[in-house]
């Protein structure tokens, strides 16, 4: 992959504009991300793959089989969302969790299944979404910088590979702090999600970012990406986030540290003084350790729940091209099961 083929993509995204506040999707359209005034929501391109392929070629109408890859995802909303999505359009949705240690299985082993046992396709979660790019095509180069999936269609001439964490955390922050620039970042976890925050922060016009894992080459290797796509950007590195967070802007968490199973907090409340906004990745529970701290401090909150609607409205388009509504799903989500 050449360091112009991810800037070519980049580029293109930036040059695009007109998005609508709250997206119905139709079709994939780039982001509008050319002026930060521009535009305050955004549909997001999957570019180079007939979406939902499988799917419409058969015309619709059947059930429609999807599923979640990861590990302590009992508490994971996504069966409902695309179970919602399924009734928005008269369709019945069977959605699976599929924790490779629970069915005695690794990784390899349950994407196979997935793949061969009629599933549309898969969502991949923590802490599998970079391994899974060595299953699939990936036909976007932006998405190859990313360096890790979290959607799945198996199509014909696939399994194909995307990233909806990517554009659902770029919509999740338009959402909440509208053209506001992100400032200099403080970004905890260089895992897959936190690849993809990263990537969507660039389109989001960071210049200034940090990047704090307790695996060092970790961060150096998605600090190198990062600037193969964004020569100018300033990265610096390292595994304590307190003493890389003086002068941040954006505190964001992109560790499983908060959510149902791992509490804590990433990030002491005595550093998070003279930030101005925080980010969790993590959206189960919604108010967590880290986000109540930061509210506390008079930080600009931006829930993990956010980015779970919009990546979870991305991936719907992917595995079956139907129409959503994403203002009525959001609604539907928040009534008691």
């Amino acid at each position: 992959m050449r360091a112009e083929d991810v800037t070519d993509t980049l580029d293109l995204a930036l040059q695009a504009s007109g998005c609508d506040q709250v997206h119905v999707v139709h079709k994939p359209r780039l982001p509008c991300l050319a002026d930060p005034a521009s535009c305050s929501g955004a549909d997001f391109p999957f570019e180079n793959v007939n979406l939902g392929a499988t799917y419409a070629a058969k015309g619709g109408g059947m059930t429609i089989h999807l599923g979640l890859i990861g590990d302590n995802i009992a508490a994971s909303q996504s069966p409902r969302l695309h179970r919602l999505a399924g009734k928005q359009n008269s369709q019945t949705v069977i959605y699976d969790r599929l924790v490779p240690k629970e069915l005695s299985q690794n990784f390899d082993t349950v994407f196979a299944h997935a793949a061969a046992g009629g599933f549309q396709g898969v969502n991949i979660t923590y802490p599998y979404k970079e391994i899974a790019t060595a299953k699939v095509m990936i036909d976007d180069p932006l998405v190859r910088a990313i360096g890790a999936v979290n959607t799945v269609l198996f199509d014909k001439g696939g399994p194909h590979g995307f990233n909806t964490d990517y554009s659902g955390f770029i919509t999740a922050y338009r959402r909440v702090r509208g053209a506001a620039r992100p400032g200099p970042c403080l970004m905890i976890g260089a895992g897959g999600v936190g690849r993809a925050v990263a990537f969507g922060l660039i389109a989001l016009g960071v210049s200034d970012l940090r990047i704090a894992d307790r695996d060092l080459g970790k961060a150096e290797a998605l600090a190198k990406a990062l600037i193969a796509a964004a020569p100018t950007l300033s990265v610096h590195i390292g595994v304590e986030a307190a003493a890389l967070c003086t002068g941040s802007h954006g505190l964001i968490n992109c560790t499983p540290v908060g959510m149902v199973g791992y509490g804590g907090t990433p990030l002491a409340r005595t550093a998070m003084v003279g930030a101005k906004w925080a980010f969790d990745a993590v959206y189960t529970p919604v108010d967590t350790e880290f986000l109540n701290d930061a509210s506390a401090e008079g930080l600009q909150v931006i829930s993990g729940y956010e980015l779970f609607i919009s990546q979870g409205v991305d991936a719907w388009h992917i595995f079956t091209g139907l129409p959503l509504d994403y203002d009525r799903l959001r609604a539907d989500l928040l009534k008691p099961e």
